[in-house]
C-alpha cells in the first residue's frame, strides 16, 4: 500500500467518525430506548401525543409541558422495540393518541448492500490483479509492458575492476565497451559490433556480473530482465513485451539489453506435445524478428548469459542474433586468488593471511563461492570477537563451503568412530602411496554436511586439464582405499563407501565408454547420455546404440579395472599395515590431522609390497 492510499484511507475513516459524532451531539434530541411494558403504562398514563408504527420499531412522542394535545419543543422521543399486540391500535384510540403506519424503504440498503458494495469490491480486486501482473502499470494495458529492470545511466557502478578471475571475457567485453564509447571508430572502417554476445558458463563465474560491469564502462543505460520475465499465461503477452523491451531501447539508444537465463526464453523449438498454442515459441519468434529488424549501429547491444547453451534454438545462435560466444569458465588459482582480492577488500584481514594458499585449496570453485566463502570467514570471526580475520578462520570457512557445516551435535558410537576413522585414513594412506595422486590436505572424522562422516580432502599442486590412464587407476585405487581398509582391519564391510564406490564406478565407465582406454574394445568410443554443458545433473536420456554383445564386454571392462584397483590397494595397505593403525589411533584421538601431522605419523617408510606395485604399474603402461 502506497502513501497515497493510506493517506486516503485515514482521511475517510476520521470523515466517518466525526460526523457519527456530530450526529450524536446535534441529531435528534431526548432520544431514549425503552421497553414495550413501560411503554403500554407511558400510554396508560396519558403521557403520549403521537406513535409512529413501522415493520419492527415504534417511535413515540412525549406530550409537551404547555400544550398537552401536542407535543412541545422540549418533548422527548422514545424508541420501542415492537412486540405483536392485537390490543395496541384500540388502548391508542382510547387513550387519544394520534398514530400512524410508516412502511420502511428498504431501498437504500438493498441498493449499497447488494449491488454497490459487491461491484465495488470486485472492481478492487480486479484492479489490484491487473496492478500485480502488468508489473504496477494501469490495468490491462500494462500486460504487454516489459518488465525489464532499468538503470539510468551512471546508476550501474560495476566496472572491470571489481571483475577478477575472467581475463579472457573481458577482453572479449572490452571491444562492446569501445563502440559504445565510440561508435564512429568502427563505422568509419566499415565494420560491424557484433550484435548480440551470449555468455556461457557454469553457475556463479560471474556472467551476470559482467553485464553489468559492461554498462558500467560504457556509462549507458541498462536494461536488465529474465527469460522468464516475458513468458506469462496469456497468448502473445511475452511477444508484446519483447516489442515493448525493443521500442524503449531504441528510443535510449545507445544502451545495453541484458537478458538473464534465456533458455527460460530461447529453448529449441519442436513439436507441441499438448496441442494449441505455444506462448513461449511465440515469444521466441518474436525475439528473433526484433534481432533481425535492427541496425547495431543505432546502438543498442543485446547481452544474454546462460549454463544451458546446448538446449538453445538453433536460429538464436547463428551468426546475425548472436554473432559471439563468450566463453566465463571457472577460474584457474590465479584467477581465484583475484577473485579472493576483490571480495577481501571490505574484509580486515590478519598478518598471517596467504590468499594464495586459499586460492589452492578451492580448485573448482566458482566466483560465488568464493564470494560466500570470505564473507563465512569474516562471520566466523565477529562471532568469536576477533578484530581481523584470521587464516584460521579463512581455512575453517573453506572446511564449511567445501566439506559443509560441522555436526558438533551428531554423537557416534566408538564403534562407528572406528570404522570412520580406518576409512579415512585408509583413503589418506592409498592416497600418499601413490607417486601420481594429489597430496592429502586434511583428514577428519568430524560430521559435516547431510552425510559425510569424514572426509580426506586432497590438495592439487596444479591446475589440470588433462588425466592420462596411470591418474586415473590412481585415482580409482584412492577412492576404493577406504572399503580395503575396512576389510583388513575389521573383517568386513559398512555403507560408508557408498559415494566412493559410485565415484569409482563412473571413473571406470568413462575410461572404457569414454577414454578409449578399454584394450579388448579398442580405440572406440561409446556415446553416452547426453548431459548439460556446465551443470552435474543428468538430462536428455538416450538409449545405448550399441550391441548387446559389446554392452558385455563394457561391464566385463568396468568390472575388471575395479577389480583390479582392489587388489591394487589391498596389497598397499597390507604392506603398511602398521601405518594405517598408527594414525587411526591418532585420528581417533585428535579427530581432525592435516597433511604435514598425517604424513609424519604414517613416516617414509616403502615396503617391498608397494615397491612391487608401482614397478608392475609401470610396466603395464
Amino acid at each position: 500500500m502506497n502513501n497515497r492510499i493510506r493517506f486516503s484511507f485515514w482521511y475517510v475513516l476520521g470523515a466517518m467518525l466525526l460526523i457519527s459524532a456530530l450526529q450524536s451531539l446535534f441529531g435528534s434530541p431526548g432520544v431514549n430506548k425503552i421497553s414495550y411494558a413501560e411503554f403500554l403504562k407511558m400510554v396508560d398514563a396519558g403521557n403520549i401525543a403521537s406513535v409512529t408504527i413501522s415493520e419492527d420499531r415504534l417511535t413515540a412522542k412525549e406530550k409537551g409541558a404547555g400544550d398537552q394535545s401536542k407535543p412541545g419543543a422540549g418533548a422527548r422521543v422514545y424508541l420501542v422495540n415492537r412486540v405483536p399486540d392485537p390490543d395496541l391500535v384500540k388502548l391508542l384510540k382510547e387513550k387519544g393518541v394520534n398514530f400512524e403506519g410508516k412502511v420502511q424503504n428498504t431501498f437504500l440498503n438493498t441498493f449499497i448492500f447488494g449491488w454497490v458494495l459487491p461491484i465495488g469490491l470486485m472492481i478492487a480486486v480486479w484492479s489490484l490483479i491487473m496492478r500485480r501482473m502488468g508489473g504496477g502499470g494501469a490495468g490491462v494495458m500494462a500486460f504487454g509492458k516489459a518488465k525489464a529492470r532499468i538503470y539510468a545511466e551512471g546508476d550501474t557502478k560495476v566496472t572491470f575492476q571489481d571483475v577478477a578471475g575472467a581475463e579472457e571475457a573481458k577482453d572479449e567485453l572490452q571491444e562492446v565497451v569501445e563502440f559504445l564509447k565510440d561508435p564512429e571508430r568502427y563505422s568509419r572502417l566499415g565494420g560491424r559490433i557484433p550484435k548480440g554476445l551470449l555468455m556461457v558458463g557454469a553457475p556463479g563465474t560471474g556472467k551476470t556480473l559482467l553485464a553489468k560491469a559492461v554498462a558500467g564502462e560504457a556509462k549507458v543505460p541498462f536494461y536488465s530482465i529474465s527469460g522468464s520475465g516475458f513468458v506469462e499465461m496469456f497468448v502473445g503477452v511475452g511477444a508484446s513485451r519483447v516489442r515493448d523491451l525493443f521500442a524503449q531501447a531504441t528510443k535510449n539508444a545507445p544502451c545495453i539489453i541484458f537478458i538473464d537465463e534465456i533458455d527460460a526464453l530461447g529453448r529449441a523449438r519442436g513439436a507441441n506435445m499438448m496441442g494449441g498454442n505455444d506462448e513461449r515459441e511465440q515469444t521466441l519468434n518474436q525475439l528473433l524478428a526484433e534481432m533481425d529488424g535492427f541496425e547495431t549501429n543505432k546502438g543498442v547491444i543485446i547481452l544474454a548469459a546462460t549454463n544451458r547453451p546446448e538446449i538453445l534454438d538453433p536460429a538464436l545462435l547463428r551468426a546475425g542474433r548472436f554473432d559471439r560466444h563468450v566463453l566465463v569458465d571457472k577460474p584457474d588459482i590465479d584467477g581465484r586468488e583475484a577473485i579472493l582480492n576483490v571480495h577481501a577488500r571490505e574484509v580486515t584481514l590478519g598478518p598471517d593471511v596467504d590468499l594464495r594458499v586459499i586460492a589452492a585449496r578451492t580448485p573448482g570453485l566458482v566466483g560465488a563461492d568464493l564470494a560466500n566463502l570470505v564473507n563465512e570467514a569474516a562471520l566466523l570471526a565477529a562471532r568469536n570477537g576477533k578484530e581481523e580475520v584470521e587464516m584460521d578462520d579463512l581455512e575453517k570457512a573453506v572446511d564449511r563451503v567445501m566439506a559443509g557445516l560441522e555436526k558438533k551435535s551428531r554423537v557416534m558410537s566408538p564403534k562407528e568412530k572406528a570404522i570412520v576413522a580406518y576409512h579415512e585414513v585408509g583413503h589418506a594412506l592409498t592416497a600418499e602411496s601413490l607417486e601420481t595422486s594429489d597430496p592429502v590436505h586434511k583428514v577428519s572424522i568430524v560430521p559435516r554436511g547431510l552425510g559425510a562422516l569424514g572426509y580426506t580432502l586432497q590438495l592439487p599442486t596444479e591446475d589440470r586439464y588433462l588425466m592420462t590412464r596411470t591418474e586415473l587407476k590412481d585415482r580409482l585405487a584412492v577412492l576404493l582405499g577406504g572399503r580395503v581398509a575396512e576389510e583388513i582391519i575389521f573383517g568386513d564391510i559398512s555403507t560408508g563407501a557408498q559415494n566412493d564406490l559410485m565415484r569409482a564406478t563412473d571413473i571406470a565407465r568413462s575410461m572404457v565408454k569414454e577414454y578409449g582406454m578399454s584394450d579388448k574394445l579398442g580405440l572406440v568410443t561409446f556415446e553416452r547420455e547426453r548431459r548439460p554443458m556446465f551443470l552435474d545433473t543428468a538430462d536428455f536420456g538416450r538409449g545405448k546404440d550399441y550391441s548387446d554383445d559389446t554392452a558385455r564386454i563394457i561391464d566385463r571392462e568396468v568390472d575388471q579395472l575395479i577389480k583390479d584397483s582392489h587388489q591394487r590397494v589391498h596389497s598397499i595397505l597390507e604392506g603398511r599395515r602398521a601405518a594405517l593403525e598408527r594414525a587411526a589411533k591418532v585420528l581417533l584421538d585428535k579427530e581432525v590431522l592435516d597433511g604435514d601431522q598425517f604424513r609424519e605419523i604414517i613416516g617414509a617408510e616403502k615396503t617391498e609390497s608397494q615397491d612391487q606395485d608401482q614397478n608392475q604399474n609401470q610396466d603395464q603402461n
